[in-house]
């Protein structure tokens, strides 16, 4: 049976100091909550990971680099490499984000050697896809979303797939107080199951967890979570604040 996870994405936010603190309210938010129905993951800033790490230890809640190099090592000055990310402790990497795509030219064969470097070293990839409102609004976004997908993941193993959490992100709604209506969203969570479903199977597609990464907060989540395909959230800004990130992981 898949797993229902709801991950923070901090971007580029919080200095260190904040960082532990916003991190040491999550981690003592999630010990004291009874009967959790999901994981928790908070992804955070590269300089943060090993500080975040330690006040993590021994607790319930997962770290995530939000990032990784293409390159396993080398003369690649201010990149960080997947092994380093893997040797903090962190357990997962988010990759794919929307963010890396348009800011920093990321491709999808970018992504499938970012994939294959962060599996090879153990960690678990949070597979970021979505579409921008032009292809929402021209209908185009299934087959944009479909080569995201197939072209960076299909490659893989039944085995390594059990590593991969998908994260689909409607470009429009991020950071713009727009959200997909939990209807959207729930026709891509099912879209992107079939098509897992049609080059693996059906039970290694309902063993895959989907999230939703688009402008979900409290008060939406509980709609959102209750679609059969939609697994958890990515959540941007509302985890900036324990009280709001944990409205969120109580709503299931």
């Amino acid at each position: 049976m898949r797993k229902n996870i709801v991950a923070g994405n901090w971007k580029m936010n919080t200095t260190v100091p904040e960082g532990v603190k916003l991190a040491q309210e999550v981690n003592e938010a999630v010990a004291a909550a009874c009967d959790l129905k999901c994981d928790v993951v908070v992804g955070v800033p590269f300089t943060h990971l090993t500080a975040v790490k330690a006040v993590l230890e021994g607790g319930k809640v997962g770290l995530a680099a939000e990032n990784c190099a293409v390159k396993a090592s080398g003369a690649y000055t201010g990149e960080v490499s997947a092994a380093m990310v893997a040797s903090t402790g962190a357990q997962y990497v988010i990759l794919g984000h929307s963010e890396r795509r348009e800011y920093f030219c990321e491709t999808n064969e970018m992504l499938k050697e970012k994939v294959d470097l962060a599996l090879a070293n153990g960690l678990k990839v949070i597979f970021c896809c979505g579409e921008s409102l032009e292809l929402r609004e021209a209908g185009n976004y299934a087959d944009f979303i479909a080569t995201q997908v197939s072209e960076s993941l299909f490659h893989l193993t039944e085995e390594q797939w059990a590593n991969i959490v998908i994260a689909y992100e409607p470009i429009w709604a991020i950071g713009t107080g727009k959200t997909a209506t939990s209807e959207q969203a729930q026709e891509v969570h099912a879209m992107i199951r079939a098509l897992i479903a049609g080059k693996y199977g059906d039970k290694l597609a309902n063993d895959t967890t989907i999230l939703y990464g688009g402008s979900c907060k409290p008060s939406n989540a509980p709609e959102l979570f209750a679609k059969p395909d939609i697994d958890g959230g990515l959540i941007g800004g509302a985890s900036l604040k324990a009280a709001d990130f944990m409205g969120i992981v109580t709503a299931f």
